[in-house]
């Protein structure tokens, strides 16, 4: 009867501890309101929430300045803001779409790149790549368990004067680069210094 008793309660712990388990990594993988809103932005983590993707927030890290300035099509501009290197193993670069132009302009369709897991997900930065001359590397946008571009998603057309902060996800080179350049499909490149 013993040995049925401790069969049983050793069961019961091995459910709590899954269920705890489970409970915790649910809050873990949480934070997106499921709401879609392409300005929602959770804490700099690699998850993402079904329908807008990971956006860390976009005052995350700025400096006044920008660290450089992508020109693209149609007056459009990239205002690099922040490139963050976390303790994950992750490099998170925040920047401003503006558009320079004196007309409403389609943000273009070449941004997400022509990969077929990323361009299944609509208009995102998923083209968007980090080349490590140091190292010799380039780095690509990571992605979800489910293909989609960590970066900015669902963007259509800007307004003239208009401003919206956006962000790309990569793998963070080796600590000791500290220079990456950022090229993004249809606009130029840039050079962005490494923080943390």
């Amino acid at each position: 009867m013993s040995i049925r008793f401790t069969a049983k309660a050793r069961r019961g712990m091995v459910a709590l501890a899954v269920t705890a388990g489970l409970a915790l990594g649910a809050a873990g993988c949480g934070g997106g309101g499921g709401d879609g809103g392409g300005d929602k932005k959770p804490g700099a983590s690699a998850s993402a929430s079904p329908t807008g993707g990971s956006q860390p927030s976009a005052q995350e890290g700025q400096s006044a300045a920008p660290l450089a300035e992508l020109n693209g099509p149609s007056g459009l501009i990239l205002q690099v803001t922040s490139a963050i290197r976390d303790s994950g193993g992750f490099l998170t670069v925040n920047a401003n779409l503006k558009n320079d132009g004196s007309q409403s302009v389609v943000v273009p369709v070449a941004l997400r790149g022509d990969e077929t897991e990323i361009v299944q997900h609509g208009t995102s930065f998923g083209g968007a790549t980090l080349v490590d001359s140091k190292g010799k590397k380039r780095y690509y946008v990571l992605r979800d368990t489910d293909g989609r571009p960590l970066t900015t998603t669902d963007l259509s057309s800007i307004e003239a004067g208009q401003t919206i902060p956006v962000f790309m996800q990569f793998p963070a080179p080796p600590a000791d680069t500290t220079e990456v350049t950022l090229q993004l499909p249809t606009f130029s490149s840039g050079t962005i210094k490494i923080s943390g």
